[in-house]
């Protein structure tokens, strides 16, 4: 394993060994790779309570397959508690306090002093990806599929063989993590209301303007869902979309990463540490 990490000190208690499943493809193929391999294995989904309705058909298959219970993990406080405590400021990728508040927290009680070896879906093409790493003393993070040298395709073929496939929401979407996520695409915003009108409702209802101040609390900078969705600027986006897709389809395929066509004027490289393994 990496020795950028110490081993978490095994002399008092057993080391257990820990899987976060996020509901992605990444972090399921690791599930699925690592089956067997590890006695005593346990498997947890934290779950923001803001999650796509096709993560938890997605975790409840993941469930089936491996015969053993994925142990949900919760905040004891919702997001919109966590709103109002940061006086309507949204997270943002500066901040990324959803991330923290509502997924690192819980992992990190769910664990708390044990001597623990958590496992990360990083896969060996990604070497922009650091995954979720503690700075706590008795968690190692390792990375079978970077070690291992396992890649895209095989992660594909792993889900594939295991008669899984890939989450419902990959029809439009990019990324696993809340339906609100900040990282989204433009395009991912509008299969957000398309797929689902009752989850953009509530992600356009969590915007907010100040008119005195004039500070705007928005999902995406510069720009309101509210904007995002008048159909000059759909039309637009699906446009800019389809491009991408043409630059992508020729581009050298040695070169073609799933980037070339969510990306754009975002931020598209960027995700939460443990939101999208």
């Amino acid at each position: 394993m990496t020795d950028e990490q110490p081993t978490p000190d095994m002399s008092d208690k057993p080391v257990r060994h820990i899987l976060a499943i996020s509901g992605g493809k990444d972090s399921s193929a690791l599930a699925v790779y690592m089956r067997g391999k590890v006695e005593n294995m346990e498997y947890v989904f934290c779950d923001t309570g803001e999650e796509l309705e096709e993560t938890y058909e997605y975790i409840s298959k993941l469930q089936d397959y491996l015969c053993t219970e994925i142990t949900t993990l919760k905040s004891e406080r919702d997001f919109r508690y966590y709103v109002d405590l940061y006086n309507g400021v949204l997270p943002d990728a500066r901040t990324r306090w959803c991330t923290r508040m509502l997924k690192l927290k819980p992992y990190e009680n769910y664990i708390g002093d044990d001597p623990v070896i958590s496992y990360v879906g990083i896969r060996a093409d990604e070497p922009h990806r650091t995954g979720y790493i503690s700075t706590k003393p008795n968690i190692k993070a390792v990375f079978p599929f970077v070690e291992d040298n396992i890649r895209y395709d095989d992660v594909m073929r792993m889900l594939k063989d295991a008669g899984l496939g890939l989450p419902r929401y990959y029809d439009w979407r990019s990324r696993s993590g809340c339906y609100f996520c900040f990282y989204q695409q433009k395009i991912e915003w509008v299969g957000l209301k398309e797929n689902h009108p009752y989850l953009f409702k509530k992600a356009r209802a969590f915007e907010k303007f100040d008119p005195e101040t004039g500070d705007r609390y928005t999902w995406n900078q510069g720009e309101s869902l509210d904007e995002l969705v008048k159909p000059e600027r759909v039309a637009r986006i699906r446009e800019e979309y389809e491009k991408r897709k043409l630059r992508e389809a020729n581009a050298f395929k040695g070169n073609q990463k799933l980037k070339d066509v969510w990306g754009g004027d975002d931020d598209e490289e960027l995700s939460c540490n443990i939101c999208h393994l």
